[in-house]
């Protein structure tokens, strides 16, 4: 097995972790594992040898030679634990074994990732959108100013764009929770006031699933061969750009473009409209990112931990 078939092992074990994935969840992993099947032969068949256990982590963790490969498993795998927020119980078990297994426990650099990371996941999971505790009609908007929802949507994705830049791989964690204060702001402009569960209903029926997201950002690059040997797990700028930047400028842009349709036209469209408008949205948005480049990264220059985890929070932006 190689390293990188390693850690995208360990990281589908950490996706399924919780033994809570729906079946939604299930079906977006396994078109990622089948989308990468040309740059990974071996993903599919990992996907299904991890699903029906046929593969273990001892059958990983022996590829996994160097310290930055260890180092970069694990950190993958908190990403993935807390892609739907705070770790349950299971997961918090599985991290602790796999920290064993990789021999991570004295690891100092580890041990700060995983509490940064879990930190930031915590935020996202208090009630920062606005502290409501069900989807309910507000009262109705006498306008609503487009071009400004234009400007909102536009400003997260190039909010998101740009946490794939900083050095920091935890940096991606805020991704999806910015995804969800986004589409609240959305749905208020129309009206419409939103908890989180609705919006994490919302974001898994268009088809972004929380934990495949975080598969598919990492994974992408892994395979692209940008992270080299994962020593110092960095990697240059025009690698993020033509992968991780341009997967989550272009996921948020299609997101929040489709909510606005979807909140502007009363809720009412199928679950196959919304997932088509979504896809159909990507590619543009893809050629879109490039445009604004620029800004992106201007706008990685200006960020700090303080400031990530405000927004995520609901403060800024």
């Amino acid at each position: 097995m190689t390293p990188e078939n390693a850690i995208l092992t360990i990281s589908l074990f950490a996706a399924f972790a919780d033994g809570s994935n729906d079946d939604r969840e299930r079906e977006h992993i396994r078109r990622f594992a089948e989308s990468m099947g040309g740059d990974a032969p071996e993903l599919p068949r990992l996907y299904q040898d991890v699903l029906f256990k046929r593969v273990t982590l001892d059958n990983a963790v022996p590829a996994l030679a160097e310290l930055g490969q260890r180092q970069f498993a694990y950190e993958m795998a908190v990403c993935v634990c807390d892609a739907d927020g705070v770790q349950t119980a299971a997961e918090q078990r599985f991290l602790a074994d796999l920290k064993t297994r990789l021999g991570l426990d004295g690891d100092a650099e580890s041990t700060a990732f995983a509490v940064q990371a879990d930190t930031l996941a915590a935020a996202a999971a208090a009630p920062a959108v606005a502290a409501v505790a069900t989807a309910a009609p507000v009262a109705a908007q006498p306008s609503v100013n487009e071009a400004e929802l234009d400007k909102s949507i536009l400003n997260y994705s190039i909010l998101n764009g740009a946490l794939e830049l900083l050095p920091q791989s935890w940096a991606s964690v805020a991704i999806i929770p910015l995804q969800v204060k986004m589409v609240y702001r959305i749905g208020k402009a129309y009206g419409v006031e939103l908890d989180q569960g609705h919006i994490r209903e919302f974001l898994a029926t268009v088809g972004v699933g929380l934990t495949s997201q975080y598969l598919e950002q990492f994974g992408r690059k892994l395979l692209g061969g940008l992270l080299g040997k994962m020593a110092g797990k960095t990697v240059g700028n025009l690698g993020r750009a033509a992968t991780g930047m341009a997967f989550s400028f272009a996921s948020t842009y299609a997101l929040g473009q489709v909510a606005k349709r979807y909140y502007a036209g009363g809720r009412q469209m199928s679950t196959q409209l919304l997932q088509e408008s979504f896809q159909g949205l990507l590619g543009p948005a893809k050629q879109m990112q490039s445009q604004y480049l620029p800004q992106i990264q201007q706008r990685a220059q200006t960020l700090d931990a303080t400031q990530i985890m405000n927004m995520v929070r609901g403060n800024g932006l």
